[in-house]
């Protein structure tokens, strides 16, 4: 037994060396704890909020992964749920016609993304000068839209915030499906393969003959089409499109990135991983209203968590050097 446990060790230090490993076995733990904890974890109706609460987050962490590897970071992703959802609310409002309200929503979200990636990549502004600038500047047309007032948003958006299907969340359904697809974009396509070397090397991969402009582009672009589709679930979900909506979302989307195994210095991280640091996230915040926790550690919980996870990435990249 002593030598299966000895020849064991190595496989466990190795798998545990992986980032999804470990954010799986905490948030298998802080399950398991719950479970034990309060009698209403297990519910159906909880474990679907806690999918529900976690997609919107993974939706727009997807993104948000990509322009990471990439050597990027987009602090926008709040403001850009917020201003997607409102206008296509206020086009649906005006139109009534829903696939034309969703499909502005969505053509919003592309239009913040690309503003971002021209200013990174014409402009040669730094990203996260250039993103913190569209995160006040979605913002404020979002409030200037509306007036500061809410508007109504029903319909197709509705079932995609609040439906479901055989009682599973269509967001949560939504969710897993891009991840399938965004996980073979980023393993078995070329432009995946791209994204990672960009953020490797850039240099390497400029020589290599990969448009470094067009690539990071992509990944802006993309990113706000994901946060814009995240707008308009979590407007749907509330049947309200809110000019405050997806404030401080940024925070909880760069924490699932990051605890998925996201490296911030690029060319390394996980789509899976990122799935699995949503969940973690939404988790945290199902645990805190289960256990009556104030709502103001959760910020103070969030950040910790942000810290922590790069504290521990660091350490690992440091053990890989030497």
């Amino acid at each position: 037994m002593t030598t299966l446990a000895k020849a064991r060790a190595p496989a466990l230090r190795s798998l545990l060396r992986h980032r999804e490993a470990s954010v799986l076995i905490m948030l298998l733990a802080i399950a398991a704890f719950l479970a034990f904890s309060n009698e209403y974890f297990l519910s159906s109706r909880n474990l679907l909020n806690v999918g529900r609460q976690a997609s919107v987050v993974a939706i727009v962490a997807l993104g948000q992964a990509l322009v990471i590897i990439a050597r990027g970071i987009d602090l926008s992703v709040g403001s850009v749920i917020g201003v997607s959802a409102v206008v296509a609310a206020v086009v649906l409002e005006g139109t009534g016609i829903q696939p034309l309200g969703i499909a502005v929503g969505l053509l919003t979200g592309l239009a913040c993304g690309l503003a971002n990636g021209i200013m990174v990549t014409r402009l040669r502004i730094n990203p996260f000068i250039a993103t913190l600038g569209m995160l006040s500047v979605a913002r404020g047309i979002a409030l200037l839209v509306t007036g500061g007032i809410p508007v109504m948003f029903t319909g197709w958006a509705e079932f995609l915030g609040a439906g479901r299907i055989f009682q599973i969340p269509v967001s949560f359904i939504l969710m897993l499906i891009l991840a399938l697809a965004i996980h073979i974009l980023a393993t078995r396509h070329r432009l995946g393969r791209e994204i990672y070397a960009i953020g490797d090397n850039p240099k390497a991969a400029r020589l290599a003959g990969i448009d470094l402009k067009k690539t990071r582009l992509f990944v802006f672009g993309f990113c706000g089409c994901l946060a814009g589709l995240g707008g308009v679930i979590l407007a749907g979900n509330l049947a309200s499109a809110d000019p405050n909506l997806g404030m401080g979302y940024e925070l909880d989307v760069i924490a699932a990135v990051i605890l998925g195994g996201t490296a911030l210095n690029g060319g390394r991280g996980s789509i899976i991983g990122v799935v699995i640091g949503a969940m973690l996230m939404a988790l945290l915040n199902n645990a805190f209203v289960l256990l009556g926790i104030s709502a103001y550690w959760q910020v103070v919980t969030k950040g910790l968590v942000i810290i922590i996870a790069v504290g521990i990435d660091g350490l690992q990249r440091r053990e890989d050097d030497e």
